[in-house]
């Protein structure tokens, strides 16, 4: 059985704890290796060898730092397709999906290619009598970057590059349940020539993390997951004084008008709604049609294309539309949730719980399933189900619409569909959501803007990637210098102050 260990000062490096979890092939519901779990002190000899070196990697000219980003993001390209088996074996994802993974990860990198730029700071000349002001933007030191499981490449690669191009040392503490992607992406970085010890990779559970949240000598701590575990570490990381960004989970709605394109709003739902099983936090999982006959029209068009979605392996071919979830318990935890909805009174148009895959009946495959008629008091609509379950919430008029979206908890991503300008540019400028799409479904913001959520999908003030995560992964420091002029007498020197 494969074991996988940590990459500590350059290289491999074996556990110490003795305490390991099981890695799954999600398609066959096997074990298909371990990985070794840190104990605190292993979090804490982690961080003081990454402090040492962060001191020499801190004082490296940026442009020196974006030198290894360029041969960094080559080195992805190189490998696009090795990175990509990596996230399909542990994960479960389709191909085409987890190059998008990896792609979307690297397009951050590109954007921290251009440190030079945003690290720069402001002059004021003569802020007063022959006084200059300037600033400058410093790496924080050590900071870390805790990672979920279902974007094995991008989100740690989000966390990674814009901490790296700053100055700062990283500590990353991927998913125990996907760990073999961050292990491959460490070992290309190193060979794009980051110096030992700027990013260590630790894998473990709670212990781990909380060893992380405890550690003086981290100074910020970036972290993607359910909204109660971002809840608490930005707690317990900001009591500790650490800065935090911290994105939680989401239900995001896409509203369809009477007058939007209905195909084209199916096509954009199907995708959106079942694409990697569901399991991403800016998936749409609530549709809300305005009007009975939007609704009717919408429901008569999901229907065969839902019917028509092919589940399976990655290793089936590219036209798998998506494959298993994560664990049993994720598969068991959404058809418990399909069986509530129905308690509930719900409309079970699609019913996705009796999918079995033949040939891996012990797998993790959950079969898409669709409801109508759903309304906000019901737990499937109150609950992130992460799976592929697309739930239709009728709504009479556009107001309704935007209040069902206005008053969720959640608030990372929504769209809508229309054909009128008016409406879209109201639903942009009012929803109190933080990313939106206008006839777009799934609204990830492209590297160079930012991505994060409102209301208890993001705690924190800064956003990832982006212009943002070159100030979250820095302080600025200001200087105001007077210097006074000297007249040279006699051979020397008269200084006199510039009042």
């Amino acid at each position: 059985m494969q074991e996988i260990h940590h990459f500590i000062d350059g290289k491999v490096t074996d556990g110490t704890s003795g305490r390991f979890a099981d890695v799954y092939n999600p398609a066959t519901g096997e074990v298909q290796a371990k990985v070794a779990l840190a104990s605190r002190a292993e979090v804490d000899a982690a961080v003081a060898r990454a402090a040492e070196a962060q001191k020499e990697w801190g004082a490296t000219n940026p442009q020196r730092r974006a030198r290894v980003m360029m041969k960094f993001g080559a080195l992805i390209n190189e490998n696009l397709d090795r990175l990509a088996e990596a996230v399909s074996r542990e994960h479960g994802k389709t191909l085409p999906d987890a190059r998008g993974d990896v792609q979307r990860g690297l397009e951050v990198v590109e954007f921290c290619m251009g440190a030079p730029q945003m690290l720069k700071g402001e002059f004021t000349d003569s802020g007063g009598p022959g006084i200059d002001l300037y600033s400058m933007r410093q790496p924080l030191g050590v900071v870390a970057g805790i990672t979920p499981f279902n974007f094995p490449a991008m989100i740690p690669l989000w966390k990674m590059a814009g901490a790296l191009a700053c100055g700062n040392a990283m500590i990353l503490k991927p998913s125990e349940r996907v760990p073999s992607t961050a292990m491959m992406l460490a070992e290309l970085i190193q060979e794009a020539g980051l110096p030992d010890g700027v990013l260590q990779v630790v894998h473990g559970d709670k212990e781990a993390v909380d060893a992380i949240l405890d550690n003086e000598t981290i100074q910020a701590v970036a972290f993607v997951g359910s909204t109660p575990i971002a809840q608490y570490i930005y707690s317990r990381a900001t009591a500790n004084g650490k800065r935090a960004q911290c994105f939680g989970g989401a239900k995001n709605h896409m509203i369809v008008m009477p007058d939007a394109d209905l195909d084209k709003a199916a096509d954009a739902l199907l995708g959106a709604g079942y694409g990697a099983a569901g399991e991403r936090c800016m998936a749409i999982s609530v549709a809300v049609p305005v009007g009975q006959k939007t609704a009717d029209a919408l429901i008569e068009r999901l229907v065969p294309r839902i019917e028509k979605l092919k589940v399976g392996p990655y290793t089936a071919g590219e036209d798998i539309d998506y494959g298993p979830v994560i664990t049993r318990a994720a598969k068991d935890r959404i058809n418990g949730l399909v069986d509530r909805g129905v308690e509930e009174g719900a409309t079970l148009v699609v019913d996705g719980r009796d999918f079995r895959m033949q040939g891996y009946e012990d797998g993790f495959f959950v079969g898409p399933s669709l409801f109508d008629n759903v309304t906000p008091d019901m737990e499937i609509y109150r609950e992130e189900i992460f799976g592929p379950v697309l739930s239709q919430v009728r709504a009479g008029s556009y107001d309704e619409a935007l209040k069902l979206v206005m008053d969720n908890p959640y608030g990372n991503g929504t769209s809508i569909f229309t054909a009128d300008g008016d409406t879209a540019r109201d639903f942009a400028h009012r929803v109190n959501v933080g990313m939106v799409g206008i006839n777009f479904p799934i609204p990830v913001p492209l590297s160079y803007h930012t991505f994060g959520g409102w209301k208890k999908s993001g705690f924190g003030d800064l956003n990832q990637y982006g212009p943002d995560a070159f100030r979250f992964y820095t302080r600025t420091k200001t200087v105001t210098a007077r210097w006074f002029s000297g007249i040279k007498e006699g051979g020397e020197f008269n200084f006199k102050q510039m009042d």
